[in-house]
């Protein structure tokens, strides 16, 4: 909440004692991941911000996410450009191309090799 503002409706003294309640607090993080059915979302050096709100603590996750293949409980996130450009130059399904990186520990060169060869 900015500092000098009021939310319209809401009385200044219940604005004050709501600002003394949260707690705020910038995190100092490399990556931030999130797990979702059949992709992930990975933050490189995103901005986070801890609130504590009554006891209740969230996360404020600020960034542009690279989105990868996989998702909970489906082995390691692949981006999804490295299946594209695999199951492009193989001339294969993306499902292919994936099963490839995956075995290949998503080496591009040894996957598209391993699919022509």
């Amino acid at each position: 909440m900015a500092r000098g503002r009021n939310i319209p409706g809401m009385d200044p003294r219940m604005m004050n004692r709501l600002k003394k309640q949260v707690k705020t607090e910038e995190l100092d993080v490399t990556e931030v991941v999130m797990k979702l059915p059949g992709k992930t979302l990975v933050f490189r050096n995103p901005a986070v911000t801890a609130m504590d709100v009554m006891g209740q603590k969230t996360y404020q996750v600020i960034g542009e996410p690279e989105e990868m293949a996989g998702g909970t409980g489906e082995g390691p996130a692949i981006p999804l450009e490295d299946i594209k450009l695999v199951a492009e130059r193989a001339g294969v399904s993306e499902a292919e191309a994936r099963t490839a990186l995956k075995k290949t520990d998503g080496d591009i060169a040894e996957a598209i090799i391993e699919l022509m060869g």
